[in-house]
């Protein structure tokens, strides 16, 4: 039997995560309500525009610390985050927010599948049982809904593919590299991916009124900016194991705020297939913390200075902050579409 104190630390990284979540199923909300308004690949270059903006602000400081390296791995990872959120966009664009975060959420049962695959790493008789649950569950939302398994659920599923790639080039490809900097490149290439979707692509008539550009600003600065901050200072705090589980509510939250906020319903099957998916990505999970729980794992990494990285966290959540309400602001003073990039606007 293993006997251990609970570190304080990985207490308010589990009420931290936590938020992070409410802000990522905000998204599929405010993604939603935006897209009543701008087209979805315009809204993904507005986004990320306003975010990249943010970032280079917040990493003034750290511009000295620039490197080739730090450029490359940026563009790198940040081309897998380019193909994440493009597949969420236009999957949310065409399904309900209810069914594209639990799609989305599959990415935690493909993160092993792809290891299986690429790197011949074991995959262990939970994760295949969740496998199976989710196919279960996808068969069960085909036969829901009205449209079955639509285009925006096979977009949402993608998703969920590109979020496990881009999550296993994080982990392959960054070594000692400044993590903020290496998302400030990687706000960049989305945007530059954007940019060029939206010249390229033929143009879609828009407009920005009070609720599409608090849509945009949420979803620049909420779960793009603030969640990567807390994400970074927190989740070392405490297991992988545990933090995906704390992640799996992020669709919970996309259905309470479907249902509250845009009238979505879901039907027997639907609750069914959701159901399953989330059982199958929660059951491995849930077997894993058991166990380390057994052996007393609570959190990892004792020995980083928490309030280094907790005073850094404060200070970026409240210059993002500060920089939305001086957006709402300028809103307010100029209703009127800006040329190019508005005034306002993941990872996810």
């Amino acid at each position: 039997m293993h006997t251990t104190s609970v570190d304080p630390r990985a207490s308010k990284a589990t009420f931290w995560l936590m938020l992070t979540t409410l802000f990522w199923g905000g998204s599929f909300i405010f993604n939603k309500i935006g897209f009543r308004e701008i087209p979805p690949v315009t809204f993904l270059f507005f986004r990320f525009a306003l975010a990249t903006m943010i970032m280079g602000l917040i990493c003034l400081p750290r511009l000295r610390r620039f490197n080739w390296v730090t450029v490359k791995t940026g563009v790198i990872v940040g081309v897998a985050l380019a193909a994440t959120n493009l597949s969420f966009v236009l999957g949310v664009s065409g399904t309900s927010v209810s069914r594209a975060g639990f799609l989305n959420n599959l990415f935690v049962l493909l993160i092993p599948l792809l290891c299986l695959l690429f790197w011949r790493e074991r995959l262990d008789r939970f994760t295949l049982a969740g496998l199976l649950l989710a196919l279960g569950g996808l068969w069960q939302m085909a036969q829901g809904g009205a449209e079955g398994f639509n285009q925006g659920d096979l977009l949402s599923t993608l998703c969920a593919l590109f979020i496990a790639l881009h999550i296993i080039s994080v982990s392959k490809l960054l070594r000692d590299e400044d993590i903020y900097l290496v998302s400030l490149v990687q706000f960049a290439t989305v945007t530059v991916v954007g940019a060029v979707l939206f010249l390229v692509l033929p143009t879609q008539p828009f407009i920005i009124s009070p609720i599409s550009a608090g849509s945009l600003a949420y979803c620049a600065i909420f779960p793009t900016v603030i969640c990567f901050t807390l994400q970074n200072a927190y989740q070392r705090y405490t297991t992988p194991t545990k933090a995906g589980l704390i992640y799996t509510m992020d669709p919970v939250w996309s259905v309470i705020g479907g249902m509250l906020l845009l009238g979505e319903r879901l039907t027997e099957r639907e609750w069914i297939g959701c159901s399953l998916i989330f059982a199958a990505v929660v059951l491995p999970l849930a077997v894993k913390r058991l166990r380390e729980r057994q052996m007393g794992v609570n959190y990892r990494s004792a020995n980083l200075a928490a309030e280094e990285v907790e005073t850094e966290a404060v200070a970026t959540a409240t210059a993002a902050l500060a920089v939305i309400a001086a957006d709402f602001a300028d809103t307010d003073a100029n209703p009127s579409i800006p040329d190019g990039v508005p005034c306002c606007q993941n990872n996810r």
